[in-house]
């Protein structure tokens, strides 16, 4: 594609059409195979149906996991001005340097599981607008944040996470999940950087505010993201969508990270059939994001971090759900009667 993936937001609807499936007999290959292998029908649990999805979308019987990309996606919000964050916007920069530094948490996670990672900052003197007041981004705006994600992924990258850095995100993400799923603003606002009490209440009237401002994002997952939400969120989304066309199997992240995926899922049904959630974090509404879209998530540790983080641990477990697909020996090859 040109440097711009998406001209207009037509260009994107036309994305979603047609998208790729995994391999099929892949699938039916890898489904054989664990059938055969040196254990008991259904010992590893939900690690044998976890490899298999993975080796259908790779289109393989016998994958691996060796190039895992993590991409942090940093944006400001101005509706940060109305104090939805414990939390000034000066941190996004100062976070986004010190993933660049290797000081983060993500950081150990992606060395410790061999991930590469990008750090991608987008236009942080530039925040999107205020959406109490108006729409967060243009149309121009949103097609870029978007073209950033699409662009941003490696092609040669086996398994993709996509994180986020920016202050006053969990205010934009619980705006757009409260457009694309119904209910009240107090459903879908929590804690973020740790709020409570009056604080957790004026975070709560701002995405009430927001949804009153742009009815329209009731109506259009496409509108919610430019109306309510920002260039990271907008990233992930493009990031999202890219692995789908490449075949690259995605484990999702926590709150931010799956409402951004969820426009994906209202605009196409089906296209999160390529991904898993790595995690249920510590965010309150992050579960209910979860049963929206269907997804189990592979780890509970309380984690409300953000970066990818939990994400990125869960790439531990699956590279080991693909090892012990593609590495145990079957009984014929180990010498062992299977059971009757």
């Amino acid at each position: 594609m040109t440097q711009n993936a998406f001209p207009t937001l037509d260009s994107l609807r036309a994305a979603m059409t047609s998208l790729p499936e995994p391999d099929a007999s892949a699938l039916a290959g890898a489904e054989m195979r664990n059938g055969q292998l040196t254990k008991p029908p259904g010992a590893l649990g939900y690690l044998e149906p976890l490899a298999i999805w993975y080796a259908g979308w790779r289109g393989t019987e016998t994958p691996d996991i060796a190039a895992p990309q993590v991409l942090i996606f940093a944006g400001n919000h101005g509706v940060a001005a109305k104090g939805v964050s414990a939390f000034p916007p000066e941190v996004t920069a100062q976070m986004v340097a010190n993933f660049r530094s290797g000081g983060a948490a993500v950081n150990q996670l992606c060395r410790t599981f061999g991930a590469q990672l990008d750090v991608i900052a987008l236009e942080l003197d530039r925040p999107t607008q205020d959406f109490t007041q108006a729409p967060a981004m243009t149309e121009a705006e949103l097609c870029a944040a978007l073209s950033a994600g699409w662009h941003a992924v490696d092609p040669q990258a086996d398994v993709l996470v996509t994180g986020e850095m920016g202050i006053g995100n969990t205010t934009a993400a619980a705006a757009i999940a409260t457009a694309l799923f119904g209910g009240t603003a107090a459903d879908w606002t929590g804690r973020g950087t740790g709020l409570e009490g009056a604080a957790l209440a004026a975070k709560t009237k701002v995405v009430a505010d927001g949804l009153l401002r742009h009815p329209q994002a009731k109506t259009d997952p496409l509108e919610a993201l430019r109306c309510l939400g920002g260039r990271e969120l907008a990233a992930m989304a493009g990031a999202i969508l890219r692995a789908r066309h490449l075949r690259i199997p995605v484990i999702l992240d926590g709150f931010i990270c799956c409402v951004a995926a969820a426009v994906l899922a209202e605009l196409q049904p089906g296209a999160l059939d390529h991904a898993v959630a790595g995690h249920v974090s510590a965010e309150g509404a992050h579960s209910a994001v979860l049963a929206r879209l269907g997804k189990r998530p592979l780890l509970s540790l309380d984690m409300r971090l953000g970066e990818g983080s939990g994400a990125v641990l869960a790439i531990g477990v699956l590279k080991g759900a693909v090892a012990c697909l593609s590495g145990m020996a079957t009984f014929q090859e180990a010498g062992v009667a299977a059971g009757a």
